[in-house]
């Protein structure tokens, strides 16, 4: 009998280190615009210093990708985690000396963002060796509810912290670095046997992964609707906060209202595996999407803040579980030594669609009133859901399917 996630000892660590990093990560996120304001005074500096780090994060995904399917990913995740904590440690030695500047935090930001690019791909390639099949879903859905409780405990730690003074998120985070390095160091991850092919043929196994997930049918079409239900959804969220401040909603309140998503998300994290295991994989994937069609409208009419942060958490309850579905479907499908560039290409899809869609949210805002921008994205957010809903791949999806595929992968 398979014993519980609970009683894995090697999961429970990486769950816990992980944690930490992405609340000490997230506390930082929310103090760097901050400092870089307080730093030079201007909000589109801040803006601009804040994209380094998504660029540089976004240029390293694919090769990062290749990287970790080369080398091993505990060690991999090792290095990130003592960077980071080194970086970070020298922000904050720079601040508590007032010599920091912003040439080093854009520095720290770009260092920070190419060690997401590696960490992230190797925990979710390693993953399927530390838990057992039957409980891979299981423990995508608890991953995600990890996230999103670092994002909310780290974003309200990070803000108070500043306000105190401001090294001390900063110290959080390189000491959240140096927690998830212990806790990384005492995890076993069984060992790979994968001849490393020569340094000349980096490039070409980076178009292997790539080709690779071009020619997966359920992998791309994934990707397609990802890419749009994100942007999309990057547009309605900026240009919501529009509305509430044209409104006159309290900022408390617009606070409350960005945190209702978070809790939503951490709701249906929770009941994922269950939902996971009673709904049909194409009745889990896109019921988020008619869910998100269904709410967006709502957004033109809601009243304050809270309202507004009701609708947030409705259509944040389902992500987990859809996430939770393709996750799975594509770590089953996907070969082992494969399963790095795989989530790289996933997360540079996903990456530049968050990019763009604040982008076209501002267009957005520019061009037409707000409540007639949030229906535009609510109609473009119609249009992919009804796509995705006849779609014949996603129709025809088994959530048995994966195990041939990836057992002839992995034999070639």
């Amino acid at each position: 009998m398979t014993a519980p996630l609970s009683r894995n000892r090697d999961y429970r660590l990486l769950w816990v280190g992980q944690a930490l990093s992405e609340a000490g990560s997230s506390a930082s996120t929310i103090a760097l615009p901050l400092l870089v304001l307080a730093l030079t005074g201007s909000a589109a500096a801040s803006g601009l210093v804040l994209g380094a780090g998504a660029a540089a994060q976004l240029l390293a995904g694919l090769p990062a990708g290749a990287l970790v399917d080369r080398w091993d990913r505990r060690r991999v995740m090792l290095i990130c985690e003592a960077v980071q904590a080194l970086a970070v440690s020298g922000l904050v030695a720079a601040l508590w000396f007032d010599r920091a500047g912003v040439l080093l935090v854009v520095l720290v930001i770009v260092v920070l963002g190419v060690c997401r690019s590696l960490s992230e791909p190797a925990e979710d390639a390693a993953l399927p060796a530390l838990v057992p099949e039957s409980q891979l879903s299981t423990a995508v859905a608890l991953n995600a509810a990890r996230g999103y409780l670092g994002q909310l405990a780290g974003t309200a730690l990070g803000g108070l912290l500043f306000g105190l003074r401001r090294w001390l998120p900063f110290a959080v985070e390189a000491l959240a670095h140096v927690a998830t390095f212990v806790a990384l160091l005492f995890i076993r991850i069984p060992t790979r046997t994968r001849e490393r092919a020569p340094a000349r043929h980096f490039r070409r196994e980076v178009a292997e992964g790539l080709k690779w997930v071009w020619a997966q049918p359920v992998v791309r079409v994934v990707a397609v609707c990802a890419i749009g239900l994100n942007l999309f959804f990057q547009a309605f969220y900026l240009l919501v906060i529009a509305v509430a401040q044209q409104r006159g909603v309290p900022a408390g309140q617009i606070g409350v209202m960005a945190a209702m998503l978070g809790a939503g998300g951490i709701l249906g994290a929770l009941v994922a595996p269950r939902l996971h295991r009673a709904l049909r994989p194409h009745t889990s994937i896109v019921g988020v999407f008619w869910v998100i069609t269904a709410l967006m409208p709502l957004a033109a009419i809601a009243e304050g803040g809270y309202q507004t942060g009701a609708l947030f958490a409705a259509m944040a309850f389902l992500a987990p579980t859809a996430n939770t579905t393709i996750t799975t479907y594509q770590l089953l499908l996907t070969p082992d030594e494969l399963r790095g560039r795989l989530s790289s290409v996933m997360g540079v899809t996903l990456g530049t669609a968050a990019i763009a869609g604040p982008a076209v949210g501002g267009f957005l805002v520019e061009l037409l009133p707000a409540t007639h921008a949030v229906l535009a994205c609510a109609a473009g957010t119609a249009l992919l859901t009804v796509y995705a809903t006849a779609n014949p791949t996603l129709r025809r999806l088994s959530r048995h399917e994966p195990a041939a595929p990836a057992a002839a992968g992995a034999g070639e």
